[in-house]
């Protein structure tokens, strides 16, 4: 059984040449979206995916938009609104040393350097020059943690274990 990896979500058309507004939840954006490359639409309830093959990819705003071979005008891109673009597991790409999938981090634990548990990584979010990986405590509160080398020192993906230097200010 294949098992298929969340890229982005089709929110929108945009303009009438069959454009689409894309909401990225891919680690990879420019390697993703490669003219050329394929995706695969996802909508609900249905277990078939349609294959597409990307032909044009642009940023506007905070979006990506993307055309597909075949599909030239507005019309025929309307039904793919709110689909769920996915690759399948043997289209991820090796990573270099100390990269990871945000699939891979997510449901680690955080420790500390001095052996206390934070908490669970339960998002990745994207704002701007690095991530930042939100931890769920087991008081419920959440943690901003900056994927920074001052901050991670160590990933174990193998293990779901994340250990951290605390900055100041992080735990209050």
């Amino acid at each position: 059984m294949t098992t298929w990896f969340n890229v982005g979500k089709i929110v929108n058309t945009h303009g009438i040449r069959g454009e689409v507004r894309v909401i990225s939840r891919t680690d990879f954006p420019d390697e993703r979206y490669v003219p050329g490359n394929v995706l695969f639409l996802f909508k609900d309830g249905q277990q078939d995916a349609k294959e597409l093959i990307i032909k044009s990819h642009r940023k506007h705003k905070n979006f990506d938009l993307l055309t597909f071979e075949g599909f030239d005008n507005v019309n025929e891109v309307e039904p793919f609104k709110e689909g769920m673009l996915k690759i399948s597991e043997d289209q991820l790409t090796s990573l270099d040393e100390n990269e990871f999938y945000y699939h891979e981090i997510v449901g680690c634990h955080v420790w500390t350097d001095e052996q206390v548990e934070l908490g669970v990584i339960k998002e990745i979010l994207s704002p701007g020059a690095n991530d930042v990986w939100v931890v769920q405590t087991h008081e419920g509160k959440e943690l901003l943690i900056p994927y920074i080398e001052s901050v991670v020192k160590k990933v174990d993906v193998s293990s779901k274990q994340v250990i951290i230097t605390v900055m100041e200010g992080l735990l209050e």
